[in-house]
């Protein structure tokens, strides 16, 4: 059997776990295999249905051969080592998983598409392999890309993040709740952290702060949790960090020479990734809100000066 294998997007390791059980009957998820290879050639393997509607006699058999193919001589499935080498041969699909870094692989037939988790590591299970109906998947993928909206109850939107991003809850008490959101569809989303998931109708969600005075910001994952900037009143070398109003002083290394400190916080945050651009929203963000379009860096070029819209030509439709 010819499969088609490639490593994992960003996007595609959202549907590399559980999912709600919207989302399992939108992506239509069929289940998923979890295994392991025991001292390291043996193979253990448990199934779990998700949605037993899509589990048709064609399928079982492709999975088996899906499988059985994966499991070949010095296949990805074959043992664990023959998955450590694959694993590493192709370093792009590294991230970090819930508790350690793992590989994600997107296999693909012609019905389904199979998202393949890997941990080569010993005394783990070593790899999740979760099954999808490859249209209704698709079909899925395609409209979260608008993103999940945060309205006003008037329906004014306030801002916009990717599936799968985070948010913060400031509640009338005074608390804070960070949660992640996944995209249901266009009025509706999905929030999980802490003790259980919610599904929300954005509507519902935007009436629910207002009656308890809370509010509501974007945690964008485009953004660096913490980064060094320059106060543009003094000079003064700062540190921002993600989600929180105002700034926090570096004393110790912030010195009377304004263009010392520019120096200082350009080579910390080159060193720790951060770009220009996300040093400018970071800096926008603490002093004029998260929720604002400033606060997020695709608004910035990458000498992080804010990116004009674009004008309408005299002759074009209005």
């Amino acid at each position: 059997m010819e499969l088609t294998i490639t490593s994992m997007t960003p996007v595609d390791r959202l549907y590399a776990y559980n999912q709600g059980s919207q989302l399992e009957g939108q992506t239509g998820c069929i289940g998923h295999l979890r295994g392991d290879f025991g001292a390291g050639k043996e193979f253990y393997t448990s199934w779990f249905d998700h949605r037993r509607e899509y589990k048709t006699d064609e399928f079982k058999a492709e999975l088996d051969e899906v499988v059985n193919t994966l499991r070949e001589k010095n296949g990805l499935l074959c043992t664990r080592d023959s998955m450590t080498r694959f694993c590493y041969q192709n370093p792009e699909a590294e991230f970090e998983g819930n508790y350690c870094a793992e590989y994600g692989f997107k296999v693909q037939t012609p019905q389904h598409t199979y998202m393949l988790r890997c941990n080569p590591n010993y005394g783990d299970y070593n790899f999740y392999l979760y099954a999808y109906v490859a249209r209704f998947l698709e079909h899925h993928m395609e409209k979260a890309k608008q993103g999940i909206r945060f309205i006003t109850p008037g329906y004014k939107e306030l801002f916009r993040i990717p599936d799968g991003d985070h948010i913060r809850i400031f509640t009338g008490g005074g608390e804070t709740r960070d949660r992640t959101c996944r995209f249901i569809d266009e009025t509706h989303f999905e929030t999980s952290g802490g003790y259980s998931s919610a599904l929300y109708h954005i509507c519902e969600f935007a009436e629910r702060l207002e009656q308890t005075h809370g509010s509501v910001i974007p945690l964008r994952s485009s953004l660096p949790v913490q980064c060094f900037s320059v106060l543009p009143s003094s000079g003064e070398l700062i540190l921002l960090t993600r989600g929180e109003k105002g700034y926090s002083p570096c004393y110790d290394f912030s010195t009377p020479d304004v263009q010392q400190n520019r120096e200082f916080a350009d080579d910390r945050n080159v060193k720790n990734g951060v770009t220009k651009a996300q040093e400018a929203a970071m800096l926008a963000g603490s002093m004029f809100g998260w929720q604002t379009p400033a606060a997020d860096p695709k608004n910035y070029d990458e000498q992080g000066q804010p990116i004009r819209p674009r004008q309408k030509d005299r002759g074009e439709a209005r």
